[in-house]
């Protein structure tokens, strides 16, 4: 019999404490987007996309997942592989991105 959890932090919560990590831990390009919780993991799985201003969300990245009773980071994509994963959205991009900044 599965047991479900009901968070007692909100879809905004998480996010910011997806946000947090990430301002901790990478460049300003990368923010939290929409949460969805799982109740069997007790956790908001929060995917971490790529945006640039003038052009909008590039793509995912990553995830972060969130405790949903404690709002404690319980497990990420690692920063490297948002990093490379984000470098090549980048280059497939930088037109639209040279463009929007000029």
């Amino acid at each position: 019999m599965a047991t479900h959890t009901t968070p007692s932090m909100t879809a905004l919560q998480a996010q910011a404490t997806a946000n947090l990590f990430l301002s901790d831990h990478l460049p300003d390009r990368f923010t939290a987007d929409q949460p969805w919780f799982d109740p069997q993991g007790a956790c908001w799985h929060v995917p971490v996309i790529l945006t640039y201003p003038g052009v909008g969300v590039l793509g995912t990245v990553g995830e972060i997942q969130v405790a949903a009773q404690t709002a404690t980071v319980v497990t990420h994509t690692r920063c490297e592989v948002m990093r490379h994963t984000a470098q090549g959205l980048y280059d497939a991009h930088r037109d639209a991105i040279d463009t929007a900044i000029i």
